[in-house]
């Protein structure tokens, strides 16, 4: 009868060996994604400051059909000033 509980806490001992392991194995696999997560976190800022630049940077793109219509229109009054004075 004395067999009996050296194999329950030999049980007992390999059951929480391989808990221990486990809880391990996960805690390195998940710390390096943390790590990743947290740089990810910071450099987000930094690409949101940046995209706003961009678009205050680019803000006058929108008026360059506007730009292009009064230059259009400016170039055929110099070429009809040009016709009529003979050039």
């Amino acid at each position: 009868m004395s067999a009996v509980p050296v194999l329950a806490s030999t049980g007992w001992v390999i059951g929480y060996t391989v808990g221990i392991i486990v809880v391990l194995v996960v805690v390195a696999l998940v710390v390096p994604i943390l790590v990743l997560a947290a740089r990810i976190g910071r450099q987000a800022g930094e690409i949101d400051t940046s995209l706003g630049d961009s678009v205050r940077n680019t803000a006058a793109l929108a008026q360059l059909n506007t730009t292009i219509e009064h230059a259009t229109e400016i170039i055929g009054g110099l070429q009809r000033g040009r016709e009529r004075l003979g050039g």
